[in-house]
C-alpha cells in the first residue's frame, strides 16, 4: 500500500506473514531499463512484521511502477503497483486536478469475535468500486478497523485486529492501487466511545502508526496522530478526536474534543494556508446542530470556540469531513461575516446502517444517504477559480447525488 506521497518522496506499507527483509524496485514509467532499489528493511515480530518502506530517489510530477522484493525474490501480487509524485505547479502552471475518495466504518466479519446473531459486516464489492474510479488519494475517516472486546486490552490484540482486516482479499486491490490516508475514530482507538482517559490510547496510537503511513503521527505541542499534507492547491488536515476528549457529562471536568493545543495548532495551520479548499478531516460530525451521540455540539462551548476563531481571522475555504453516524449527510453554515463552512459526513462503507432520529437545522436538503456508500472529492479548474465537487456513490458506484462548490473569493485577512 502506498501511503503518503510527496515530490521527492513517497512511502510503501507492507506486511509480512512472518521474519523478512524487504526492499523495493521501482523505475519511471517510460524508463523500464532504469531499476531503482531502496535501502532494505528488516521487520520485526513485535510490529506484526509491518514495515515503511521510503522511496527517496524520484522527481515530482512522475509515474514510477514498483516491485516488492522479499528476502530476495520478487513477489507477484496479481496487479501492477505504481504512484506518481506530486507536480510542482506553482507559479508554473494551473494546480493539477484530483480526486480524493473517502469513507468511513469499514466492518470486517470475524466469527470468533463476533458478537452472536447477524453478521454487522456486509458486501465489500464497495472496495473493489472505489478503485474503479481511480482516485488519486483515498482519505478514511475514522472507525476503519472495529477492535473487538479481545482486541483493546493488549498489544497482540490491536495487532491481530489491524492484521485481519488489513489481510482481508476484497481489500487488496484498492489498497495497491491509491495513496492512503488515515485519521481515527473511537473503534480503532478502544471501546466504543472510548476518550482520553483510556489507558491504552498511546499503545493505540503506536498501532495505527504502525498500519498508516501518514506525513507524521503528532503536529508540533500536540501529541496523538494529528497530521496535516498539501495535495495540488488543497490543504488537508487530519485531526484527533479521541486523545483529547473529555466528554460533556463529567461534573468536575471541563469538556474537550480536541483540547487547546490541537484548537490553536488548527487554528494557526488554517491561517497560514493559503490553499484554495481546506479539508479538515475529524472522526465525528462537526456542524450538525443537534448535540446527540459524539457530535461535536455535544460539547457546545469548544465549537463555538472553533467557529468563532475561524470567523475572527477571516478563514475562507474550509471544509469538514466526517464519518462515525452510520449515514451520510452535508451540512452547511453561514458565518457572520458570510463565510461558508461545508461538513460532509460520509458513512457507512461495510457496517450496519443507521437513520438519524434528532432534526439538523443544518442539513441540506437532498444530501441524506441511509445505505451503504462513499464518498468522492473531486477538485479541478484554473488557478483562482476552483471547484470542489462533492459526489455519494452507493455500494455498486452508482451517483447518489453532486454537488459543486466553488472557491471562496479571496479576501484581506
Amino acid at each position: 500500500m502506498v501511503g503518503h506521497i510527496d515530490m521527492l518522496e513517497a512511502t510503501v506499507w507492507l506486511q509480512c506473514h512472518g521474519p523478512c527483509n524487504a526492499r523495493i524496485e521501482y523505475w519511471a514509467k517510460d524508463r523500464p531499463d532504469s531499476v531503482m532499489t531502496t535501502q532494505e528493511v528488516t521487520a520485526q515480530p513485535a510490529n506484526a512484521y509491518a514495515l515503511d518502506i521510503v522511496v527517496s530517489a524520484v522527481i515530482p510530477g512522475t509515474t514510477y511502477h514498483y516491485r516488492p522484493i522479499i528476502n530476495g525474490s520478487m513477489v507477484d501480487v496479481g496487479q501492477p503497483l505504481s504512484f506518481k509524485t506530486q507536480s510542482l505547479w506553482k507559479h508554473r502552471t494551473d494546480p493539477p486536478d484530483f480526486t480524493v475518495a473517502m469513507g468511513s466504518c469499514a466492518y470486517i466479519n470475524e466469527p470468533a469475535y463476533d458478537r452472536p446473531g447477524r453478521p454487522y459486516g456486509n458486501d465489500m464489492r464497495i472496495f473493489d468500486r472505489i478503485a474503479d474510479r481511480s482516485p488519486d488519494l483515498m482519505l478514511w475517516l475514522g472507525d476503519n478497523v472495529y477492535l473487538r472486546e479481545p482486541d483493546w486490552g493488549s498489544r497482540s490484540g490491536y495487532l491481530h485486529r489491524y492484521t485481519h482486516t488489513r489481510s482481508t482479499p476484497a481489500l487488496q486491490r484498492l489498497l495497491r492501487s491509491t495513496a492512503h490516508y488515515a485519521i481515527w475514530d473511537d473503534h480503532d482507538f478502544g471501546p466504543n466511545d472510548a476518550d482520553g482517559s483510556f489507558v491504552n490510547s498511546e499503545l493505540a496510537r503506536e498501532v495505527f502508526d504502525l498500519f498508516w503511513p501518514n506525513p507524521t503521527c503528532g503536529a508540533p505541542g500536540v501529541p496523538g496522530i494529528t497530521t496535516s499534507f498539501s495535495h495540488g492547491d488543497v490543504d488537508f488536515f487530519l485531526l484527533d478526536d479521541r486523545t483529547f476528549r473529555r466528554p460533556g457529562h463529567l461534573r468536575t471536568i471541563a469538556p474537550s474534543l480536541l483540547g487547546n493545543a490541537q484548537l490553536d495548532w488548527l487554528i494557526q495551520a488554517l491561517r497560514y494556508s493559503d490553499a484554495s479548499f481546506k479539508v479538515v478531516a475529524m472522526g465525528g460530525q462537526v456542524l450538525n446542530s443537534a448535540g446527540v451521540f459524539e457530535n461535536y455540539e455535544s460539547i457546545p462551548e469548544e465549537r463555538a470556540e472553533l467557529l468563532r476563531r475561524i470567523e475572527a481571522e477571516g478563514i475562507q475555504g474550509v471544509v469538514f469531513v466526517s464519518g462515525d453516524r452510520h449515514f451520510t449527510e452535508l451540512s452547511q453554515l453561514t458565518l457572520g461575516n458570510g463565510t461558508v463552512l461545508h461538513d460532509l459526513t460520509c458513512s457507512p462503507l461495510t457496517s450496519g446502517t443507521y437513520s438519524p432520529k434528532e432534526v439538523n437545522e443544518l442539513r441540506v436538503p437532498g444530501t441524506l444517504v441511509e445505505q451503504h456508500n462513499f464518498a468522492e472529492l473531486g477538485f479541478s479548474g484554473p488557478k483562482g477559480a476552483r471547484v470542489m465537487t462533492m459526489r455519494v456513490l452507493d455500494r455498486e458506484g452508482a451517483m447518489i447525488w453532486e454537488r459543486a462548490i466553488e472557491q471562496a473569493p479571496r479576501r484581506d485577512r
